[in-house]
């Protein structure tokens, strides 16, 4: 008899909780809302040659699977936004080269949806091979009397955003950045500043004025769109405040005090479906958007100096870029933590490396 329930139980039990099983299933479905990419070309060109224009795929495949951001950056949601995320029904998942935001299946979004995110560093040794990070990032504190309150604000932080980013390409191999369009370099700008000569993209070796230029490439499209000096909001305080950096953003519980960069993300680019990450109707698009960050590698003039005397045996014309792998020079290469910084008073003249051989 009890051979028998079981066998009259058993296949009813089974098919029921295949039911349970896809209804758990279809209750968890997420699709991808969009990704980010922050890869940094220390660790991804290989010594002259920029990633991007490396033909041998495999090798390409190769150091993005070596890479990982969240050794040198960590990347989190603000705390409006960690709140936004969960009333949507949306998941944040750092990864190895960025972050991905999922969302629901059958969930759809607002188009003016604003999603924002904290990079802060992790890695000290970060400031030593990233180009622009030269610049302090100091606080500032002021007094707003209308309200009451003490402003605080960071100098030099990036905004980025997919309501202002740049691309590359076209078609199925077009590239999202988040970094604004470059603009004509001007030359009271400050070492490592990028942009535009011409139609060249070029990058200050010095301070302005009569800063020395060196070109990257004849036709900046050539290269991907480097996260810039550019990227810096104007701040606009509030009427009667005074004593704000020119350029940077405004500290809150949002944004703490360690914040090295800021990404912000709207739902809808008007004029630019191919930033949106939402459908007409709201909804995950079926290919979702890939943006990407850009962080370039610092570049300095390589000084070769007999370690027996002392004396500098010779210097690169042209300011050598610093990478993980590979060797942008035809001698030893240096250490990215021993970088100095020649000075004329307060204007750098050059950013130096020093190669003991």
């Amino acid at each position: 008899m009890k051979a028998c329930w079981l066998t009259r139980w058993l296949p009813t039990f089974i098919r029921n909780r295949r039911r349970i099983n896809m209804a758990e299933r279809m209750a968890r479905r997420y699709r991808k809302l969009f990704e980010v990419r922050i890869l940094h070309h220390y660790w991804l060109d290989r010594g002259a040659s920029v990633f991007d224009r490396i033909t041998d795929q495999a090798l390409k495949a190769r150091l993005l699977q070596a890479y990982d951001v969240r050794r040198l950056l960590g990347i989190q949601p603000t705390g409006s936004t960690r709140v936004a995320l969960a009333a949507n029904q949306c998941l944040f998942e750092e990864t190895a080269l960025g972050f991905v935001v999922l969302l629901k299946g059958t969930t759809s979004l607002p188009a003016d949806s604003v999603f924002e995110f904290v990079i802060v560093v992790r890695d000290s040794r970060f400031f030593d091979y990233s180009a622009l990070t030269l610049r302090p990032q100091r606080i500032h504190e002021a007094y707003d009397r209308s309200e009451g309150v003490t402003c605080r604000y960071k100098e030099n932080v990036p905004v980025v955003s997919n309501l202002s980013g740049a691309t590359r390409g076209a078609g199925t191999g077009k590239l999202l950045f988040l970094s604004r369009r470059y603009r004509t370099l001007a030359p009271t700008e400050q070492v490592e500043a990028l942009g535009l000569s011409g139609t060249a993209l070029g990058q200050l070796t010095s301070d302005g004025p009569n800063a020395r230029v060196q070109q990257l490439a004849a036709d900046a499209n050539d290269l991907p769109v480097y996260l810039h000096q550019g990227d810096v909001p104007a701040i606009i305080p509030p009427a009667g405040v005074v004593g704000v950096p020119e350029r940077g953003v405004r500290l809150s519980d949002d944004v703490a005090d360690d914040v090295f960069a800021l990404i912000s993300l709207t739902a809808v680019r008007p004029g630019d479906s191919a930033f949106s990450f939402v459908d007409a109707a709201g909804r995950a698009k079926s290919s979702p958007p890939v943006y990407q960050l850009r962080i370039r590698n610092r570049s300095t003039f390589w000084t070769y100096v007999n370690k027996t005397t002392g004396v500098v045996d010779s210097i690169e014309t042209d300011a050598l870029p610093l990478t993980h792998f590979g060797n942008a020079g035809q001698k030893q290469k240096p250490s990215e933590r021993l970088v100095k910084v020649e000075k004329t008073g307060a204007v750098i003249s050059r950013l130096v490396s020093e190669v003991h051989v």
